[in-house]
C-alpha cells in the first residue's frame, strides 16, 4: 500500500465516522505525533571560501561540503539545469556560481525552516 492510498484511506475512515470519533481519532494521532523523538536541529553550514578562477563543477562540490545536510538529490534537477546552461549555451560562470550559491542558501533556509515548523 503506498503513502497516497494510505492518506486516502485514512481520509475515508475519518469522513465516515460521527464527530466524537473524529476527534478521538484526532487526539490519538497528536498523541502518537509527540511521542516521536524530536528533530535535532540543522547544522548551520560551514561555508567554504570559493577560490579564485573556480569552475561551475568545483563550485558544486565546494557548496556540497559546505551543505552537507541537504538532500542533494533535491538539488540535481537545478543544478544541472544550471550546468547545462554553463556548458551548452555558455553563461557566464560568475553567474552560474552566484545562482549555485543562492540555490544551495535558499535550500537549506527552507529546510531549517520545516524543522522549526515540526517543533
Amino acid at each position: 500500500m503506498t503513502i497516497s492510498s494510505e492518506k486516502k484511506r485514512l481520509s475515508r475512515i475519518f469522513q465516515q465516522l460521527p464527530k466524537t470519533h473524529q476527534q478521538t481519532l484526532l487526539s490519538f494521532a497528536e498523541f502518537l505525533h509527540a511521542r516521536l523523538p524530536k528533530p535535532s536541529p540543522e547544522p548551520e553550514p560551514e561555508l567554504l571560501p570559493r577560490p579564485p578562477n573556480e569552475s561551475v563543477i568545483l563550485a558544486i562540490k565546494r557548496l556540497s561540503k559546505s551543505y552537507p545536510m541537504l538532500d542533494k538529490a533535491t538539488l540535481l534537477n537545478d543544478t544541472s539545469r544550471l550546468m547545462t546552461e554553463h556548458i551548452l549555451q555558455g553563461r557566464d560562470k560568475i553567474e552560474v556560481i552566484d545562482e549555485l550559491e543562492t540555490l544551495f542558501l535558499q535550500h537549506y533556509q527552507k529546510c531549517s525552516h520545516e524543522v522549526r515548523q515540526d517543533d
